[in-house]
């Protein structure tokens, strides 16, 4: 502790603060991660970042910067925002539709029934198939006249429906089967949280008459706050993420009616050899991610606040 004399009486001045040997430990554990990240996330970012800004194209193998031309060509393009459009629908029908879905089916799996655990285990299973294969049977139930969807519909009167040969109906029934496969994901994690929850707020609402509904609004909901902003970045993130139910039931058609941002950059990028304008897609696709995780944070901490 060293010493500093000011007239009188002596003031006792704390030593600056040093790296100490757990702190040097600390950093040391962190290193793997940090080389992790830095190889396979921020240094590709800075790569597309670069690319965005040239024109790189199979007519121009070496690249050459071009400033922001390539954006402008994405914001000119009628194709570009038809993207973005089906994107936005996507996310817009899939995220709150789940969200909803899984957090009503959790609070009715976490009483205990004879049927519960087969229950859950139908529910999850959608989950373990490889996406792939999911993919693959959906495709075989949308076939027309006889898929198992239009067998259903005839059965019942209703009309044949070509469900992957029309933009109106083709994006639809992407996001229905997204929402079958992502499900039993989602419902886990609302099933932990409600076994977070102890008994005493119930109690308490039972005792002061509380309808189902009012207990459910006012204390189940608000408790597992911090269980949705978790789910909701995990949707969020899975759908930027669609690739493979597109490349394997639509290719984004009819009429890029179910191209969505992901897989338009995998055109742009391996079937059109388009680098450029791939990477610029990147880097916009990479803004929006940021977008969405600094919203997460942001509420994230009013969430945690207000509990």
């Amino acid at each position: 502790m060293g010493l500093v004399q000011v007239g009188s009486p002596v003031v006792h001045m704390p030593r600056p603060r040093r790296f100490t040997r757990r702190a040097w430990q600390g950093y040391l554990m962190l290193l793997p991660s940090a080389v992790i990240l830095l190889t396979f996330t921020i240094w590709p970012m800075i790569i597309a970042l670069y690319h965005s800004l040239c024109l790189q194209d199979s007519a121009h193998p070496v690249p050459k910067f071009v400033g922001l031309a390539n954006f402008g060509m994405l914001f000119h393009s009628h194709l570009f925002w038809q993207v973005m459009g089906n994107t936005f629908l996507f996310i817009v029908a899939t995220v709150p539709v789940s969200l909803v879905a899984a957090m009503i089916l959790a609070v009715m799996l976490n009483r205990r029934y004879r049927l519960t655990g087969f229950f859950r285990v139908a529910l999850f299973h959608p989950t373990v198939l490889p996406l792939v294969s999911a993919a693959s049977i959906w495709l075989f139930m949308y076939t027309p006249d006889y898929g198992l969807i239009d067998k259903a519909l005839s059965a019942f009167g209703g009309a044949q429906l070509n469900w992957l040969g029309q933009p109106r109906t083709a994006i639809w029934a992407i996001i229905i089967m997204t929402i079958w496969k992502q499900l039993g994901y989602f419902v886990i994690f609302y099933l932990a949280g409600l076994q977070g929850i102890g008994k005493d707020p119930y109690e308490a609402a039972d005792v002061d008459g509380a309808s189902a509904w009012t207990t459910f609004w006012t204390i189940t909901v608000p408790l597992l706050m911090s269980t949705t902003m978790f789910v909701f970045t995990i949707a969020m993130v899975d759908a930027f993420q669609l690739v493979d139910q597109l490349y394997v039931m639509t290719q984004g058609g009819p009429d890029n009616g179910t191209n969505m941002l992901l897989f338009y950059i995998y055109q742009q990028s391996f079937t059109y050899q388009n680098t450029g304008e791939a990477s610029a897609l990147s880097v916009i696709l990479i803004a929006m991610l940021i977008f969405v995780a600094i919203l997460q944070n942001v509420v994230d901490k009013r969430v945690h606040y207000e509990s």
